[in-house]
């Protein structure tokens, strides 16, 4: 099957944790198989169109409502899947509507937690890697809370 590469996909921590924007075609989801993606994240409110298109992608949803920061328990259980998924060789991409706000978000909690930096250090990179991302004054407190709560 041909894979076309999702809309502002990119690799954060190279076939470990990669973000996206919502995946809407079969082939889209095919790409991400291709490059070793097996664990797909939605933080969306609903899942994505034809996510069961690809059944060897595992779908895992946290509901975070648009522009919002998620809560200290949906940055741990994202965390937890992508330590599940990287154990066992497997990538995790993760996405919200764009791959801006909730995504950038969530991987910044990914740097602060696998690069030991600060809540400002992995928003300032997320950024660098990932244009746009971290949208609210909220969302980046998220990050410097969970920072603060990691150390």
């Amino acid at each position: 099957m041909a894979s076309t590469p999702p809309h502002n996909f990119s690799w954060v921590d190279p076939d470990k944790v990669a973000g996206l924007a919502l995946p809407r075609r079969t082939s889209e989801y095919q790409y991400l198989l291709d490059h070793g993606v097996k664990h797909l994240v939605c933080l969306c409110e609903r899942k994505p169109p034809g996510c069961d298109s690809v059944p060897q992608l595992r779908l895992h949803h946290i509901d975070i409502v648009d522009f919002s920061p998620p809560s200290p328990a949906q940055i741990d259980r994202f965390l937890s899947i992508v330590e599940e998924a990287n154990s066992k060789g497997e990538g995790v991409a993760v996405h919200c509507m764009h791959g801006h706000g909730r995504t950038g978000t969530m991987l910044a909690c990914y740097l602060v937690k696998t690069r030991k930096i600060s809540g400002t250090d992995a928003i300032n990179e997320i950024r660098r890697l990932r244009e746009g991302s971290i949208e609210t004054s909220e969302q980046e407190k998220a990050v410097v809370l969970f920072s603060q709560r990691t150390k």
